[in-house]
């Protein structure tokens, strides 16, 4: 796990093409290993169009399970950026706003690296024989 932001930015909506533009980044950026990306379960992720450029890019695809968001980095992410620049904060325009959080992002692995290093990580509370039949 790199904690690199490699990024697709529009301002409409994301979809398939979307995903198709950020998997051949990713793969661009290239690295010593094979690449794993984990993804959660929106519709446009798991298309065939999205999974047939994946294999063919040689990106393998992890699916979080549904309604899992304390399992996805990028809801963390996304948290954190709200609360440094978005939360009681009045932008006058969507370019204004968009700085902000370009900025933010831009500013992760210098001014926030200490910030994100305790919240992009993945702890896990776990039980010892625990039986599933006392709940």
């Amino acid at each position: 796990m790199t904690h690199e932001l490699i990024a697709e930015i529009n301002v409409t909506y994301i979809n398939a093409l979307s995903v198709c533009a950020l998997l051949r980044k990713i793969a661009d950026r290239g690295g010593p290993g094979p690449i794993t990306l984990v993804m959660d379960n929106a519709r446009y992720q798991r298309c065939a169009l999205v999974q047939s450029l994946a294999n063919e890019l040689g990106i393998e695809l992890l699916f979080l399970p549904s309604y899992s968001p304390n399992l996805n980095l990028i809801e963390r992410l996304w948290k954190f950026v709200k609360k440094e620049v978005l939360n009681s904060r009045h932008h006058q325009d969507f370019q204004k706003f968009q700085a902000a959080i370009d900025g933010c992002l831009a500013d992760m692995s210098t001014k926030h690296r200490g910030k994100l290093a305790t919240l992009l990580t993945h702890n896990f509370q776990t039980w010892d024989n625990v039986s599933l039949l006392n709940a």
